[in-house]
């Protein structure tokens, strides 16, 4: 049984996890190099992500600098930015790329709430996922005689309580960060 809970808090971590990377990549008007944590650079035939080939760094609170270890991976650095359709228009100087981070308008701020909505919903089925799953296996262990049912009631409130405290702990998360978002 103590197998059973172990597992599940593995699920909740790897989701919490998950859900952190995700919610940081929403952009709100702040300059953050995990903004281009997805950004995959064709470096020379192979795709590779845009950390691997360049630093970023963050100047100011509204501006990024790229600066490529290679100066010829420019222009595919530029390209990989805009094809990844962030909304950002990156600036080549023939030495490093920079690109400032546009204030997002009200309408684009309810949408990043909206989309933001829409991750925090997935994290929560996850979790009700691997909570049926938990309960399930503890189901089949009454069933084949290894618990009683007491055994089973009480490790079903102990799952229901650990399901609860991740729940609370994604809805601080997304409050956290749609106050973010809002703020202006």
């Amino acid at each position: 049984m103590e197998m059973i809970i172990k597992k599940l808090k593995e699920e909740l971590e790897k989701n919490r996890e998950y859900l952190k990377s995700e919610i940081v990549t929403l952009s709100v008007g702040r300059a953050n190099p995990l903004l281009l944590d997805g950004v995959m650079v064709d470096y020379y035939g192979t795709p590779t992500p845009l950390k691997q080939v360049a630093s970023i760094s963050v100047p100011d609170p509204r501006s990024l600098v790229i600066q490529p270890w290679d100066k010829g991976q420019l222009k595919e650095i530029e390209k990989a930015i805009n094809s990844a359709k962030l909304g950002f228009n990156p600036v080549n100087d023939g030495e490093k790329i920079r690109i400032n981070i546009p204030q997002p308008t009200e309408e684009r701020r309810k949408e990043l709430v909206k989309h933001l909505g829409g991750i925090l919903e997935k994290a929560k089925i996850a979790a009700r996922n691997a909570r049926e799953e938990a309960m399930r296996e503890i189901k089949n262990m009454e069933k084949d005689g290894d618990i009683s049912e007491d055994d089973r009631f009480r490790k079903q409130e102990e799952i229901q309580k650990i399901i609860d405290e991740h729940n609370s702990s994604i809805e601080a998360d997304g409050d956290k960060k749609e106050k973010e978002i809002m703020t202006i």
